[in-house]
C-alpha cells in the first residue's frame, strides 16, 4: 500500500499473532518490486492497542484471513470501521522446491496487489 499510494493515506500492518518473523520468501518476492520488507515486524491487532493505537480511529481494516476478518469485527464492534475480507492464497505449506514455494509467494503478492489496485486506483 505505502508502495502505491505513499503517504497519501496512514496504513499500519496487523494481524492475528505477532510471535512471527517475516516470512524470507515474502521479503525476496516483495523486494523483486521494490518493497523492502526485511525491517518489517509482525504485530498483533492486540499490540497495536497497547501501543495507542485505536481501531476506531481507522476507516478500514482488510482483513487476509478468516479468523483476522472475524478478530477485526469483534474489535471493532461499536465503531464505524469497515472490515473488508480478501480471500488471498496463502502460500506458506505451498510447493516442494524453492521455485515452487516462489511462485506461490508472488501468485499471493499479485493477488494483493491486483486488490490493492482495484479498491484504491493505481
Amino acid at each position: 500500500m505505502k508502495h502505491l499510494f505513499g503517504q497519501r493515506a496512514y496504513v499500519q500492518s496487523a494481524g492475528v499473532k505477532n510471535d512471527m518473523e517475516i516470512d524470507g520468501f515474502s521479503v525476496a518476492v516483495c523486494r523483486e518490486l521494490g518493497i523492502e520488507l526485511s525491517r518489517h515486524r509482525s504485530r498483533s491487532f492486540e499490540e497495536m492497542q497497547k501501543w495507542g493505537e485505536d481501531l476506531g480511529q481507522f476507516d478500514l481494516i482488510i482483513a487476509l484471513s478468516p479468523t483476522s476478518q472475524r478478530q477485526a469485527l469483534d474489535l471493532t464492534r461499536g465503531y464505524d470501521v469497515e472490515v473488508e475480507y480478501w480471500p488471498i492464497l496463502d502460500p506458506t505449506a505451498l510447493g516442494e522446491t524453492r521455485e515452487a514455494k516462489l511462485a506461490a509467494y508472488r501468485q499471493a503478492r499479485d493477488q494483493i496487489h491486483q486488490r490493492l489496485v482495484a479498491r484504491f486506483g493505481g
